[in-house]
């Protein structure tokens, strides 16, 4: 090894080490921050859901609705803080005079905060994994409105969860036949087939189309159930 390519080296492990160092202390704060402002924020249901939907489409007021009567039934309201569904929910939320909890993420598009969020219940996360950590750990149910990347990737991080048992089996729900079918119609035809997930595992998730039954699922789930917290 020639001593240029030994001094690189040296430099980038000085200069990572200290990076990683200021990194660690930038993500503890932002878990102490999150615990403190929702250690005690009461039954909270999370909604995901695209960014991108206008609120001229349908999803958006169905968002709101779903957020609305879950509020009426007691329940906080917990999203990723932005526009599109994550608007409608909280708009929803605060309309119904209930806890509207916004999880922002800094990002270079789309993400900005929305105006229904309570004002004490707005966190801003630089990292998805602890703003995800959040949204697990203080919602007793999980609803899914039609979404990209970022509302899959919530989809599925929590059926593994839950598959897991890495916190406690609870409601998860589908909003959308039409859209969300095709999804899992592969799920059942080619994973299930295949042997990567038990049948037991389709059980975990409802799909339906209105917030009544979305309502009910959450509601009848918790009938004989306590609620606590995740973890």
């Amino acid at each position: 090894m020639n001593a240029t390519l030994k001094t690189l080296k040296a430099n980038y492990w000085i200069e990572s080490t200290e990076q990683s160092s200021r990194q660690l202390q930038k993500i503890v704060a932002e878990f102490e921050a999150g615990f403190e402002a929702l250690a005690k924020i009461g039954p909270c249901i999370s909604i995901f859901g695209s960014a991108r939907t206008k609120p001229d489409n349908p999803y958006y007021a169905l968002s709101a609705e779903v957020a609305q009567k879950l509020a009426l039934n007691g329940f906080g309201i917990i999203t990723g803080g932005g526009p599109g569904v994550m608007e409608a929910a909280n708009r929803g939320a605060a309309k119904a005079n209930g806890k509207s909890i916004g999880l922002n993420i800094y990002l270079p598009f789309e993400q900005h905060n929305n105006d229904y969020i309570d004002k004490d219940k707005l966190l801003s996360f630089d990292h998805f994994f602890v703003r995800k950590m959040m949204f697990t750990k203080y919602s007793q149910g999980f609803v899914m409105m039609p979404g990209g990347f970022g509302t899959m990737d919530e989809f599925f991080e929590i059926a593994t969860l839950i598959q897991t048992a890495k916190f406690k089996q609870m409601p998860m729900v589908l909003v959308g036949r039409k859209y969300w079918s095709g999804l899992m119609k592969w799920i059942e035809e080619v994973m299930l087939i295949e042997g990567n997930i038990s049948p037991e595992d389709l059980t975990l998730i409802d799909m339906v189309d209105t917030a009544d039954e979305v309502v009910d699922c959450i509601v009848d789930f918790y009938r004989t159930r306590p609620l606590a917290p995740n973890f």
